[in-house]
C-alpha cells in the first residue's frame, strides 16, 4: 500500500476515534504511534523507536521527549506529543526546543496527533527553527505534502538529502506565501517598487492607489502568460486552439434551450482556469495520446476531463469554480472511489503528471 493510501486509512480512523480520545496518552497510543509505524519504523523495537527518550538539559535532569526515532544508534527525529485538543499555535514547542539543543537529532516534530509540524536547525546549527518547514494535517490531506513526507520514511531517509529538502521547503514555502499574499493584496512597498520603475513623476496618494490595481493586474497577467508560454513550447499553437475551440463550441451548441427558466446548461460557466487546466493536462499527456483525445466537458459544479469524450473514462475533474479553493479529483481504476486534492494554482497540476499518465495508460490497455 502506498503512503498516501495508508495516510487516508489512518485519517478515516482518526475521524471515528477522535471524540473518545480524552488524554495525551490516548493521543499517543491511538494517533501518534500508528503514524510512526506508517513511516516504516517498528514502534516495538527500541533500536528504532525509543519512547520517553532522555534529553537532559544542563542542570535539569530527567527531561524526556515522547519519542525518538533511532538510526545507527543515534536519534534522528524527535516527537513531542500533545493531546489532540491542544492548539499548537500557542506556545507548546518550548520543551521541544530544549530537547532539540541537547540531542544529535536534526529533525523534530511537534504534534497533537492531527497536526504534525516538522522543524530543523536550518537558520542556526543545533538550534531549532522558530517556524516549521513542513506541516501535515491528518484531517485535510494534501498529497503534495505527503510526497514530501515520504522523505522521512525508514526506506528513504538520508540525513544529508533530507536536510537539503527541508531547507528548500522552508524557503520555497515562505517565498510562495509572500508571493501569494502580494498577488492578492500587494503591499505599499511592493507597489512602490514597481511604480518607481515605470512612473517618472512623484508618487502621490492617487498615483499609488492607481498602481495598486495595476500591479495586481500585471502580476496575474504575468503568471497567465508564463503558463501559456510553457504550453506553447510543448504543443503547436494551432493544435491547442483547435482543441480548445472545439470543446468550447461543443459546450455552446448544447445550450439550445430557450426556456425562460434557466436550464442546467445555462448555469454552466467555463472559467479561464478550467481552460488552462485542460491545456496543461493535454501537455502532460501529449507523449502518450493525441491531445484531441483529451476532452473537456464542463458541468455546473466541476469540469470533467475525459478520455475520448467517454464518461466512463474520466481522467480527472477540475473543481475550479472557486479560484481561492482549487481542487483536482481523481478516480480509482473502477471509477468508484474518488480522491480530491487541493492545489494552490492551476500550474500545480504538473505535480500530478504521473497519476494522470497512469490513468491514460490503464485506459489504453483495456
Amino acid at each position: 500500500m502506498d503512503l498516501i493510501d495508508e495516510i487516508k486509512t489512518l485519517s478515516n480512523k482518526i475521524s471515528k476515534q477522535i471524540n473518545v480520545i480524552k488524554t495525551e496518552e490516548a493521543t499517543k497510543t491511538a494517533l501518534v504511534m500508528p503514524f510512526i509505524s506508517m513511516l516504516g519504523y517498528d514502534i516495538f523495537d527500541p533500536n528504532e523507536v525509543v519512547p520517553e527518550y532522555t534529553a537532559d538539559h544542563g542542570t535539569k535532569k530527567g527531561e524526556k521527549v515522547d519519542y525518538a526515532i533511532i538510526k545507527d544508534g543515534k536519534a534522528i527525529i524527535l516527537f513531542e506529543c500533545k493531546w489532540h485538543g491542544i492548539d499548537l499555535d500557542k506556545e507548546h514547542k518550548s520543551q521541544l526546543y530544549r530537547y532539540f539543543s541537547v540531542t544529535e537529532a536534526r529533525f523534530a516534530i511537534l504534534t497533537n496527533g492531527i497536526i504534525y509540524r516538522f522543524y530543523s536547525d536550518i537558520d542556526e546549527p543545533n538550534k531549532m527553527d522558530s517556524k516549521p518547514f513542513l506541516e501535515l494535517n491528518m484531517l485535510d490531506i494534501n498529497e503534495t505534502v505527503v510526497e514530501e513526507l515520504k522523505k522521512f520514511t525508514r526506506s528513504f531517509f538520508d540525513l544529508d538529502k533530507t536536510i537539503t529538502i527541508a531547507t528548500e521547503l522552508k524557503y520555497t514555502n515562505s517565498i510562495k506565501r509572500i508571493l501569494s499574499k502580494q498577488i492578492n493584496q500587494p503591499s505599499e512597498e511592493f507597489v512602490k517598487f514597481f511604480a518607481s520603475q515605470v512612473y517618472p513623476n512623484k508618487l502621490t496618494k492617487s498615483v499609488k492607489q492607481l498602481f495598486e490595481g495595476l500591479v495586481k493586474k500585471a502580476l496575474q497577467q504575468f503568471l497567465n502568460d508564463r503558463i501559456n508560454e510553457r504550453l506553447k513550447t510543448a504543443l503547436a499553437a494551432e493544435q491547442i486552439a483547435s482543441n480548445v475551440d472545439s470543446a468550447t463550441i461543443s459546450q455552446k451548441d448544447d445550450l439550445t434551450k430557450t426556456n425562460s427558466k434557466k436550464s442546467r446548461q445555462d448555469r454552466i460557466e467555463t472559467t479561464d482556469d478550467e481552460i488552462k487546466g485542460h491545456k496543461i493536462i493535454m501537455d502532460i499527456l501529449k507523449d502518450i495520446v493525441e491531445p484531441k483525445r483529451v476532452v473537456m466537458r464542463d458541468a455546473i459544479s466541476y469540469c470533467a476531463i475525459l478520455f475520448d469524450n467517454n464518461n466512463r473514462k474520466p481522467i480527472c475533474r477540475l473543481h475550479f469554480n472557486n479560484p481561492k479553493r482549487l481542487k483536482l479529483e481523481f478516480f480509482d481504476k473502477k471509477n468508484t472511489n474518488k480522491t480530491k486534492v487541493s492545489i494552490n494554482e492551476v500550474n500545480d497540476i504538473y505535480q500530478y503528471a504521473d497519476r494522470l499518465k497512469e490513468t491514460i495508460n490503464y485506459y489504453l490497455k483495456q
